[in-house]
């Protein structure tokens, strides 16, 4: 079912849910949140850094992420959206590996469990 996303192969299907075996009993901003998150809290003046996740799961994503980001309409047009508001590379990974993860509870608790690309 998870490879069905166009972007993600088999390999990183297998790491997801060995790395996440809770996957199907959390919530989707539970889920989200083991993907990594973006210290930048108030009137952070500072660089900005990645904390709080699992980095396995980081590092098994980063590439699948990078791959939906360039050729998957709907995460094409995020990464685009998010890049001509300025915001750094690194920033629009993680926010593109946090709505895969999303999108892959969704496939997982759904009914058909299969991507089906929307039609525009």
């Amino acid at each position: 079912m998870l490879a069905s996303i166009p972007g993600l192969g088999l390999v990183t299907a297998h790491a997801l849910l060995a790395d996440m075996p809770e996957i199907a009993t959390m919530e989707e901003g539970q889920t989200a949140a083991l993907a990594s998150m973006t210290r930048q809290f108030g009137i952070w003046r500072g660089r900005g850094f990645i904390q709080g996740s699992r980095a396995t799961l980081r590092y098994v994503l980063y590439m699948p992420v990078i791959v939906v980001g360039r050729f998957n309409p709907y995460f094409k047009r995020v990464y685009d959206r998010l890049t001509a508001k300025g915001k750094h590379a690194k920033v629009v990974i993680t926010v593109i590996m946090r709505k895969l993860i999303v999108f892959a509870v969704a496939l997982l608790r759904g009914k058909n469990g299969l991507w089906t690309p929307k039609a525009a």
